[in-house]
């Protein structure tokens, strides 16, 4: 009997939690009340629309588009309070709305309504400037303007806007100017000096904006809003206390007309006063080694735009070359008010034929707004030679002298000279000869009594043969080279694979394409110019070489070549 009493119990009291909160969730507001701090403005001040909720509400259950025919609205601030007093909870939600008038005129504030009660609507009187309440009213006003008033699509307006204080003040900020969708940058450092305006002196700071539009119409720039706390002459309480007051400043509206891009006009839309290509070389511009790399540098650099609306830089080569394109770099820099874009863009161009080729012009057209033609950024096209690595190469091409008995023959017979002056070179030679036999006997000597000396010192020291250290130093670079292509590091590879054909090879080629191709080791070559493009692809792509395949060939290779320059007979002999 007990437990079912306790069972109701418990029942009752669960039932009673529900209704509790389900109670409270669906608490409804029981009053809204709206207000603003100054009634009236003038045209160039803001004004605070203050509503307040009691009850449960959503942020986002208050609407204040209706405001935005006569007003610009610059930000709302919500703020929530809850209060108990004798077990009853009270919760206020307050939205705090920065209000500027579009024009003079007499405007109403349109009733809100949130879970049935609604505020009352009420008018607001705003005034000309001009109108102002004595000179007082105009110790802080600001002032806006811009250089041209009808502009290009994407073409820079430069906006200056300028704060005249006459009074001091404490602290103050000062927000961007507005264009929907416009692209604003502030130009510069602020600029501060001052000015005598009707007998006033006033402190003037002065700041600069960019101003892109990105659609073509006609629009209305919301001036920028000036927000300060300033002192007032009156002190109550403590004497040491100053109290400041805030103030309010929003600059004119100024209209533009922003015209569309002209309908003949087919390229990448490029508006600018000034447009610029330039190009840099690594090394020699004109003269190109066959598998070496050289970077060259494209930069296209804009006035009165942003990176983003540069184009990429478009360049052709021969097909004899080779183009490993790096990731572009883009910048926005400002100088002397005008903002400037550049496109830096870096290719490694690697040539794979000798001969002389033309790298075509590249060019980049763009709208000039001053004429507005159509103008091309270019550079000429440039003739360029490519030259052999290999040193098979330059000896093949290298003409032989002539013997003299060919050049006996080919002499005219008119020329040739007389019987008698023949006798006497014939004499001199005669003497020069006995001169080289003597020499060459007493060199012989020399190099006996040396072959002797040595013989005779070999029980006491070996010397060691030079070319047993070239063969160390070809060990040890092999053995560096195997590390690196284990590791499978590129760029290691390249260097110590030209390091151990210096010294298997035994050529002096600053080429590893050279030495190779001079050993007819077509299939390394092809290998190696792999292991070149990943080196040089974008994004760090991997290498398509089977490093498996391009050891084993290496490892022939060093066969072929350990075998070409094993010790002969003599050099056993001495060693």
């Amino acid at each position: 009997m007990i437990s079912r009493t306790m069972v109701k119990i418990s029942h009752f009291f669960f039932i009673n939690f529900i209704l509790f909160f389900a109670l409270s969730a669906q608490a409804t507001v029981t009053n809204i009340v709206a207000s603003v701090d100054k009634n009236p403005i003038m045209l160039d001040e803001s004004l605070q629309l203050i509503i307040t909720a009691t009850g449960e509400v959503d942020n986002t259950d208050l609407d204040l588009s209706a405001l935005d025919k006569n007003f610009n609205r610059r930000g709302t601030s919500i703020s929530r309070s809850t209060q108990m007093i004798n077990f009853n909870t009270t919760k206020t939600t307050t939205w705090t709305t920065q209000l500027l008038p579009r024009e003079t005129g007499r405007f109403t504030i349109p009733s809100f309504t949130i879970d049935g009660q609604s505020t009352q609507a009420f008018d607001v009187l705003v005034v000309p400037v001009s109108s102002g309440q004595g000179q007082q009213a105009r110790q802080f006003y600001v002032t806006a303007e811009v250089d041209k008033s009808e502009v290009y699509l994407q073409q820079q307006i430069k906006y200056t806007v300028k704060i005249h204080m006459a009074g001091d003040i404490q602290r103050g900020s000062l927000q961007s100017p507005e264009l929907a969708g416009a692209v604003i940058k502030q130009l510069g450092e602020d600029k501060e000096y001052q000015d005598l305006q009707n007998g006033v002196r006033y402190r003037v700071i002065e700041r600069t904006f960019a101003i892109i539009p990105q659609s073509s119409g006609t629009f209305s720039i919301n001036g920028p809003l000036f927000q300060g706390e300033v002192l007032t002459d009156s002190r109550q309480g403590f004497g040491f206390f100053n109290r400041t007051k805030s103030v309010s400043r929003s600059g004119p509206r100024l209209e533009i007309n922003v015209k569309p891009i002209p309908a003949n006009y087919t390229e990448h839309w490029l508006p600018s006063e000034f447009v610029q290509l330039n190009e840099e070389w690594q090394g020699d511009a004109d003269t190109f080694v066959v598998g070496e790399p050289i970077t060259r540098t494209l930069t296209l650099t804009a006035a009165g735009l942003v990176e983003e609306q540069l184009p990429e830089i478009t360049a052709n080569y021969p097909p004899q070359f080779k183009t490993y394109p790096d990731q572009a770099s883009t910048a926005t820099v400002d100088q002397n008010n005008i903002l400037f874009a550049q496109r830096v863009e870096n290719i490694a161009v690697i040539p794979n034929e000798p001969g002389t080729f033309v790298l075509p012009e590249v060019t980049v057209p763009w709208f000039n707004v001053l004429t507005e033609q159509t103008e091309i950024a270019k550079l000429p096209a440039r003739s360029v030679t490519v030259v052999a690595s290999s040193a098979s190469d330059i000896a093949q091409t290298t003409p032989l002298p002539q013997s003299p008995q060919q050049d006996f023959e080919t002499t005219n017979p008119a020329d040739r000279p007389s019987v008698e002056t023949q006798a006497i070179k014939s004499e001199k030679l005669d003497w020069l000869h006995w001169v080289l036999i003597s020499v060459n006997l007493l060199l012989m000597a020399v190099i006996a009594v040396l072959i002797l000396t040595r013989a005779s010192a070999k029980t006491t020291s070996k010397p060691r043969p030079v070319i047993h250290t070239r063969a160390n130093n070809e060990a040890s670079a092999w053995k560096s080279l195997q590390a690196s292509i284990a590791a499978k590091r590129n760029s290691s590879i390249q260097s110590d694979l030209l390091s151990w054909l210096k010294l298997a090879s035994g050529q002096s080629q600053h080429s590893a394409v050279g030495i190779l191709s001079s050993l007819n080791a077509q299939a390394l070559v092809d290998q190696f110019n792999q292991l070149q493009a990943a080196q040089y692809a974008p994004n760090g792509a991997s290498s398509q070489v089977d490093m498996s395949e391009f050891k084993n060939k290496l490892s022939e290779l060093r066969q072929v070549l350990l075998e070409q320059t094993k010790p002969s007979a003599v050099q056993k002999l001495y060693s």
